[in-house]
């Protein structure tokens, strides 16, 4: 029987209209196997699981003998074997748009602040994306007035550099964060809340962001009782944002808090999809996602504007040799240091300025900025060496005059470098007034050294 022209014509237009599908073989845990579109997908395809509660929208994470792992987007309630597995033609793709500041969305690119439609952007951008090409990059670019005296002193921040947080559960990262996006140059700044508790997303929006650094700013907010995959997908998210406004010749500044809550995510995909894990249970994607996410961030090329990112680290049990720590260090440009000790002095921010380290000095600074900085850095480091013998009186003051100089400029230095989440000081010569404390405290400067 012979095929008319019409019915043809009929075929091509409801083609466009077919959906793959297969079904539910299994669920175990987290991860649900489906059997009949292993040939139709790749790994990170999306699917549409169709339960008796309603649709579940779901990634590929693995293909097997056994058939197609899933994992969710939300939770499984509601799917049983059986239930139809459609291949999602949607993309983890965004359209980002220019009206996005001063809004706060989902790792979906959905608006979740309840201020109404979210415009998108004429252009479909991927979520996840290839960093730059190293030797097409710019070189980092000048130094950032952070208004916060510990970094421009002695771990300054430069544009288009990738610094890292890191510190222990409430020692004040995300007031720290909110300082840093309120007070530093940018033409936009993109925060991601990766895995934050969903009591306090509120609390840093009004409280720490305020008013003025959210009309300037795009939140991606993912909270920990999201599911694994939507915490990962934040951080995409947010990276994709930021190359959106860097594309456009802008500088941005991208907060992400946190790193470490972005490698947990992964830690639960990958072991739900059964690999090996290695160090603390981390599976090896864990530390080959950690440089692919970071690597995007930076310097821009060409006419592109730059990424300076902040990525905050929560290391476990303040344990700064924790295996996600040691990764990022390695990663990124830099250093902060967060020290609990510090914190319950009353010193905040608490910044260990003796281990806190940017790799863009001595060059951030001038001769004469150096000079301070290498002085205040020489003497307390020499009283954080005496400092137990000090605080148990074992130690005579007058046995050795630099230490007695030490210890007089450990004592002006920690309310000069305590600051409240809004005490930022004014166009203030933070060096000038360093180089005040050092001479009143009887250390000279050697600028030649």
């Amino acid at each position: 029987m012979s095929t008319t022209f019409s019915e043809l014509t009929s075929f091509a237009r409801n083609a466009g209209e077919a959906r793959i599908s297969g079904e539910v073989a299994s669920i175990t845990g987290i991860s649900l196997t489906a059997t009949g579109i292993e040939r139709a997908v790749g790994i990170g395809a999306r699917c549409i699981v169709r339960g008796r509660r309603g649709a579940v929208r779901a990634e590929v994470v693995g293909i097997g003998p056994r058939g197609t792992e899933l994992l969710p987007f939300g939770s499984w309630q509601g799917v049983s074997a059986g239930d139809t597995v459609e291949v999602d033609p949607v993309s983890d793709a965004i359209r980002p748009d220019d009206r996005w500041v001063g809004r706060v969305i989902n790792a979906a690119g959905q608006p979740i602040d309840g201020k109404g439609h979210l415009h998108e952007g004429p252009r479909s951008r991927p979520t996840r994306a290839e960093p730059p090409n190293a030797f097409a990059r710019r070189r980092i670019g000048p130094k950032l007035r952070t208004g916060i005296r510990a970094l421009d002193i002695f771990a300054p921040l430069c544009q288009g550099q990738r610094i890292g947080i890191f510190a222990g559960s409430g020692v004040g990262k995300s007031t720290l964060m909110a300082m840093i996006a309120r007070e530093t140059e940018a033409d936009v700044v993109v925060m991601a809340l990766v895995g934050e508790r969903g009591r306090e997303v509120q609390d840093f929006i009004t409280r720490d962001l305020g008013e003025e650094g959210l009309a300037r700013s795009v939140l991606v907010v993912s909270t920990g009782d999201e599911a694994p995959l939507s915490r990962r997908q934040a951080a995409w998210t947010a990276m994709a944002v930021a190359e959106h406004f860097r594309d456009r010749g802008k500088h941005v500044l991208l907060l992400m808090d946190s790193v470490t809550r972005f490698a947990m995510a992964q830690r639960e995909i990958g072991l739900a999809s059964r690999e090996p894990p290695t160090t603390k249970g981390y599976p090896p994607t864990v530390f080959s996602e950690l440089p692919q996410l970071l690597e995007r961030a930076g310097p821009g090329s060409g006419d592109a504007g730059d990424i300076t990112a902040i990525f905050t680290v929560l290391v476990d049990g303040d344990d700064m040799s924790d295996p996600i720590a040691d990764a990022v260090r390695g990663i990124t440009d830099g250093h902060v240091v967060l020290d609990r000790a510090i914190a319950e002095k009353g010193r905040y921010p608490a910044i260990d300025v003796l281990t806190s380290v940017s790799r863009t000095l001595p060059a951030a600074h001038t001769d004469a900025q150096n000079a301070v900085r290498r002085a205040a850095h020489a003497a307390l480091a020499s009283y954080e060496d005496m400092a137990e013998l000090v605080r148990i009186g074992a130690y005579k003051p007058g046995s050795n005059p630099d230490l007695d100089h030490a210890i007089e400029l450990a004592a002006r230095v920690d309310p000069f470098l305590t600051q409240g989440p809004h005490d930022v000081p004014g166009d203030e010569d933070t060096f000038a007034l360093m180089a005040g404390l050092l001479d009143s405290s009887g250390i000279s400067l050697d600028p030649g050294r």
